[in-house]
């Protein structure tokens, strides 16, 4: 029987993504792990891979195309003998735009599809597909497949689903019925049609949104609304790293490796947050996380938003491994060719403005995280030193936002005084 392949949801925010090239053609075998195509999602273009075998009978939707919805048919494969003609169906006109509209105002209606093998069974006793490798390996690792969105046909859950996920606690059903009411009152602001009225007669150019850009203003608004974000700062003197980073950077010519500020500021993160390990964990919902090592992410701005890599271990790693897996990374970021696992999860995120020329600003957490650290450029500023002169001193401002419901204020304060201690002491993050 023909099968329809949908369009797969790439990334956990994912809800539509652009079909950017076919590697394969109409007539064309494939087998399980083959490649299928290149989709371009919120924030990358990623390979997609086909997971059952059979012969390409039609490709429904063209090279290039933009706005293809998550689990939309983009082509039907055939079993040994199909024919294509019979086997595939015209597909349906594109809905105007009102019913589009409605359509994702309204719950969207499930797909007849043909019988996936047998799954088991939520607690609803609704049934879950999954492929009997992803049950296997799902049954290992403790994992609870009806949490689990496929991304196989018709959403069936597959080895790659499984295989880099980690077993957690269900959700209770009163944090879910709480943290859904508090999603229906964040407030909405004015419509498209309201705000294009306030402008009538004047001039203006309306900027289509992309995959990433909707991703950055949904997220963000969301956090800046649900998470009690409290601030907290300091000055950092630079004098003592700035001696030992060219210091070390001589050393490190030869090698081809040249240390940046930033560098020194993501181990001194990592290693706070070991120092404060109370302060090393993410919200979830009905409780904590409490991470072991230090997974710092960091901002990277990129053409139309940005992306936040994640130096997993970086508490673990010399501060010229950081460095070249810093520049890799943002490299990857800005040719959006970061795999999800590269810039999902951490605890922690740094986000400097420094060469910019900002001195210092409040930077929004990004959950499931519980604090983010603002950096402003390193100036030159006349300090009274511990001796009660007066000396001219490189002052770097920083800000830490914090997530009040994980991080307490004398929690916080431990956490952003480890990290002015370890940039103004540098040698000791070699020791």
């Amino acid at each position: 029987m023909a099968t329809e392949i949908l369009m797969p949801a790439l990334s956990p925010t994912m809800e539509e993504g652009t079909l950017a090239k076919w590697l394969v053609k109409e007539g064309d075998t494939v087998a399980s792990g083959d490649l299928l195509a290149e989709i371009e999602t919120d924030k990358a273009t990623m390979e997609f891979e086909a997971v059952d075998e059979g012969v390409i009978g039609k490709l429904l939707v063209a090279e290039g195309s933009e706005g293809v919805k998550v689990n939309t048919a983009i082509a039907v494969l055939l079993e040994e003998g199909e024919d294509a003609d019979s086997a595939v169906a015209t597909p349906a006109a594109a809905p105007s735009e009102a019913e589009t509209t409605v359509a994702e105002a309204s719950p969207a209606a499930p797909q007849q599809t043909s019988p996936a093998p047998a799954a088991p069974q939520t607690a609803k006793g609704e049934r879950v597909f999954a492929t009997p490798l992803a049950r296997r390996i799902a049954a290992d690792k403790g994992i609870d497949l009806s949490s689990m969105t496929g991304s196989g046909p018709h959403g069936r859950i597959i080895k790659a689903d499984v295989e880099n996920a980690t077993a957690a606690p269900k959700t209770s059903a009163a944090a879910a019925s709480t943290a859904s009411s508090q999603s229906a009152t964040i407030a909405q602001g004015p419509s498209t049609d309201q705000v294009i009225a306030m402008y009538e007669g004047r001039a203006f150019e309306e900027v289509k949104l992309d995959g990433m850009r909707k991703t950055i203003a949904a997220r963000l608004t969301e956090a800046k609304q649900s998470v009690p974000h409290f601030y907290l700062r300091r000055d950092i003197e630079l004098d003592a790293l700035l001696k030992f980073r060219a210091e070390i950077n001589a050393t490190l010519e030869p090698r081809g490796i040249k240390l940046s500020v930033n560098d020194f500021i993501i181990k001194a993160c990592a290693l706070a947050l070991q120092q404060v390990p109370e302060a090393n964990a993410v919200w979830a919902g009905d409780r904590t996380l409490k991470m072991e090592r230090s997974d710092v992410a960091v901002a990277v701005a990129i053409e139309g938003g940005l992306f936040t890599p994640v130096l997993q271990d970086a508490d673990q790693k010399s501060l010229s491994a950081l460095s070249t897996q810093m520049k890799d990374m943002a490299s990857r970021a800005r040719d959006r060719k970061l795999a999800p696992h590269e810039y999902q999860g951490g605890s922690f995120a740094i986000s400097n403005l420094g060469m910019f020329g900002i001195d210092n600003f409040d930077a929004i957490i990004n959950p499931p995280h519980s604090a983010i650290l603002a950096v402003g450029a390193g100036a030159k500023k006349p300090v009274v030193g511990a001796d009660g002169e007066l000396k001219v001193a490189t002052v770097m401002s920083t800000t830490m936002s914090v997530d009040h419901r994980v991080i307490d204020g004398a929690l916080g304060a431990n956490l952003l005084n480890a990290i002015k201690h370890n940039l103004e002491n540098p040698v000791g993050m070699l020791a």
